[in-house]
């Protein structure tokens, strides 16, 4: 089962983008769009502001059943690989 998140971010040296997390099967792929016309690239590696706001979103998921407890402690367990 594949699990996509997605927010914006906003760093003084490129400005606004788009940040998009995919995880599936223990793999995990960031990307990132800036703008409109453009299309996704690669982003990375993620800050540690970055996996905190992907912990937050994920966290949010679990009461609603969204994701399960298992997946949410799988995704914790990405970023200490």
């Amino acid at each position: 089962m594949s699990i996509e998140f997605g927010w914006w971010a906003t760093r003084p040296e490129t400005g606004k983008f788009q940040i998009n997390v995919e995880i599936h099967g223990g793999n995990i792929v960031w990307s990132r769009k800036q703008g409109h016309h453009n299309s996704w690239e690669k982003y990375g590696p993620p800050t540690d502001e970055d996996w905190d706001k992907l912990i937050y979103e994920a966290e949010r998921r679990v009461p609603r059943r969204l994701i399960s407890p298992k997946q949410f402690e799988d995704i914790k367990s990405l970023r200490a690989r």
